[in-house]
Formats: structure tokens, sequence, C-alpha cells
């Protein structure tokens, strides 16, 4: 962002507190690139996100839309009329359109298609076949396509005749008379090869196509791992429907990182979302946490009597608890990592338990031996702190075990391991923390 660009969202933010005319807004609105706007409406709150769109020209309304997070989206789309949209999105990328109307109820849907042309409609309903999670949802039909026996003189030829080639093109696909996918071209082997090259020669070798059903997440991992710019998108029978560009994978890069991180605290809502509408996203979450509190709480319960001989234990069994939690949860971050970027499988996974192991008896020697010291110094008992030294090893040894193997498990039942792991390890080493530390107290001090 250039400094004009962070001057003028600065401006719009602070909008309301310097008192600006409406024109005045507008005007900076004006000078701003869609892609900043949709920043500054994701960073206000919701009235004055509406009254920001509002100020917006229609044909500035699609843009802003294609940019911001899909809750504000609908918020902002509920608010104009099928004219307004219709004419909004008709500039639109087709990935983008189909983005913004699959998220509509059906009957408005129809209605928005029904004011598109005959061609952009059909276009737009192909499209609407595919799921938003898959290379289908992802792609474009602005497609450069060539025959192999073309000649480079040709092919540049019809490349002048575009006026505009179409965003991020740096290769041109090749097909067969049936529209079957052959290969790919780059513009840069194009235009430094000499005319009269038939374009079969200058293939871009083991260069594979994306298949339209893919998801959307193995899409971005083909991007990362060959860095490509575009990619051809094919159907079952092998030909070529559209192709799929960085700005599209980068999208999805984002907004999965974004979700992995809010799904690690059970949180998924827009930063401004109003309290209802957060508290509903919450509590589900929070419920479920509750739950695992009283089963951690039960554990204590078992050991009830020894509290009451052993007061000073209650003081320390948060310490033992804490500690395994916090280690599980790292392992499980390293975990989580390790299975977004498809790095562990089941070669692998028992070097990384074994690491994670060693890794844990390290720590939980220094950590016992601080524990340990700085437990006598307080109640000047050895035993005491012999017991919570002890429990503190067993605890992160126990949390590897959660750590690592709890979101695989999770996986394996389709569940999202990103959501529901912190909750289950943190229930697993507070649940073993208490068992082994008053446990151990019950044994050596009743």
């Amino acid at each position: 962002m250039n400094l004009i660009d962070q001057e003028n969202l600065q401006k719009i933010l602070d909008a309301k507190d310097k008192e600006l005319s409406l024109n005045q807004i507008k005007k900076i609105l004006s000078e701003m690139h869609s892609s900043q706007i949709a920043h500054a409406l994701e960073s206000s709150p919701p009235e004055q996100r509406r009254l920001l769109f509002s100020l917006l020209k229609t044909s500035e309304e699609g843009d802003v839309l294609a940019d911001v997070g899909e809750e504000i989206q609908q918020d902002l789309i509920s608010r104009i009329s099928n004219d307004e949209l219709s004419e909004a999105v008709k500039e639109l990328e087709l990935d983008e359109v189909v983005d913004i109307l699959q998220n509509l109820p059906e009957e408005r849907m129809q209605n928005i298609l029904s004011k598109m042309s005959l061609r952009d409609r059909k276009r737009i309903e192909q499209g609407l076949i595919y799921s938003d999670d898959t290379a289908g949802g992802l792609l474009n039909t602005d497609v450069l396509s060539v025959r192999p026996d073309h000649t480079v003189e040709v092919v540049t030829r019809y490349l002048r005749e575009q006026k505009i080639l179409p965003e991020n093109t740096d290769k041109i696909f090749v097909v067969s008379k049936e529209d079957k996918y052959i290969g790919e071209i780059s513009i840069n082997r194009l235009i430094t090869s000499d005319i009269s090259e038939k374009i079969e020669v200058l293939l871009i070798p083991d260069a594979e196509p994306i298949h339209v059903d893919k998801s959307d997440k193995d899409v971005a991992k083909i991007f990362e791992r060959n860095n490509l710019i575009s990619a051809a998108v094919v159907n079952s029978g092998g030909e070529l429907i559209g192709r799929i560009t960085i700005d599209d994978v980068v999208d999805v890069i984002l907004e999965d990182a974004d979700q992995n991180f809010l799904g690690m605290a059970g949180v998924a809502e827009d930063t401004f979302a109003p309290p209802g509408r957060a508290a509903r996203s919450r509590v589900f979450w929070l419920s479920m946490n509750l739950i695992t509190a009283f089963i951690a709480s039960l554990s204590i319960n078992i050991f009830q009597e020894t509290l009451d001989k052993v007061v000073y234990l209650a003081v320390l069994m948060p310490i033992v608890a804490s500690m395994g939690g916090v280690a599980a949860t790292q392992t499980l971050t390293i975990v989580l990592r390790g299975l977004t970027l498809d790095q562990i499988n089941s070669s692998n996974i028992s070097w990384l338990f074994k690491r994670e192991l060693a890794v844990s008896i390290l720590n939980g020697i220094v950590l016992s031996i601080l524990v340990g010291t700085a437990t006598y110094i307080w109640f000047q008992n050895y035993l005491i702190s012999i017991l919570i030294s002890c429990a503190l090893i067993i605890n992160l040894i126990s949390s590897v075990f959660a750590g690592v193997f709890v979101p695989i498990i999770l996986r394996k039942l389709k569940q999202d391991p990103a959501i529901a792991g912190s909750v289950v390890v943190t229930t697993v080493t507070d649940v073993i923390g208490f068992l082994s530390f008053l446990g151990l107290a019950t044994i050596y001090l009743v």
C-alpha cells in the first residue's frame, strides 16, 4: 500500500471522529482502490460500514463486494436491490460473480441471472454447478487457446487482435479440435521463438492440468509447489473448460489461514459483528469447553479426601495442568501445520512422535527441577517437591500423545482438528495432570 492509499484509508476510518461531509468522504473513496475500500469496510463497525458502501457508485460496488469477506458481503448485498446488484456485478470476472451469487437465496439468484445476457447467464450457470471449495469454483473462462498445428506467427497475430489480454496471462493453452487439453506454452517462449515454428514443438513438458473437482486446498498446494501464475482446468472428459489464476489461489490461502486461526479458538465471525450474532457463533464451543471443565472437575472430586487433608495441594495442582496444556497446544500447532501442508504421513508420523517425546522429556527434566525447587522453597516439604516434579513429567509426556494423535484421529473422523483439537487436548492434559499429581499425593501423603 503506498503512502496516498494509507492516508486515504486512515481518513476513512477516522471520518466519524473528524465529521467529514458526505461529499468529502465520496471524494476520498473515489481515489481509493477497491481492495482498500474493502479493507476500510472490514475495519468499520456495521453502521459506518453501510454508510460508506452507500456512498459508492454502482460501478464500484461489484469490485468491493468481491474483495470483502463473505459475512460482510452478504450483509451489504441484503441491503441493495436486485437491479443494483445486477449492475454492480456485470463487469466482474466469472469466478467473482459465482462467489457472490451462490450465497444468495435461490429466488434472488434466479432473478439476478434473468437480468443478464444469455451468454453471461450460461457462463455463470456453468460456474454455479461446481462447489465453491473446488477448482470449478475458482475457474475463469477467459482462456486463450490455440491448436498444436498453428505456427508462432499465427498465434502472435491472434494475440494482437485481442487488444487486451486477460489478467495474469503467462501462458496459452493448446487444445485439439474437440477442445481436449493437450498442453500449454509460455508467453516468454512464444515471443522468443521463430515465427515459422509449430506450437506443438514449443509445448511445456509435463504440464498437467487441474481437474475441475479437485479441492481448492489441493489447488493452492499445486500452485505453491510449482510456482504457478495460472493453470488449466479440465473436466472428466479432458476438455479445457477454464483456468485458475494466482490471485484466486491467494484468496484461498488467506481464507484457509483465517479459518484455522479462528477455529483454534472456536470463533468464526466478522471482527465487528453485532453482539447477538457474535454470541451465537461462540456459544457452542464455550458449551463444549464447559463440559470438558466438568470432566476435569470430576477428576479432582475423586481426591476430595486427599485435598481436605493436604490443603496446599489445591494451590499447586493448577501448575501441573497448565504446563501440560501449554505443551500439548505447542505440539498440536506443529501437527496442525504439518497436516495442513501435507507434510505428515504414515511414513514420518513415528519420527515426529519420537521427536516430540524427546523434546517433552528434556523440557520435563528442566521444568521439574525448577518447579520442585520453587515448591520446596515455598512449603519446605521435599516429598511434595518430588511429587509435583514427577506429575509434571508425566503430564508433559501425555501432552505429546494428545498433541500428536488427537488431530490425526479427528481428521480420520472427518472433524476439523483446528476447531476441536484444542478443546480435546486441553481436557486430556487437565485430567491427566490432576490424576497424576493428586494420585501420587494420595499414595505418599495420606
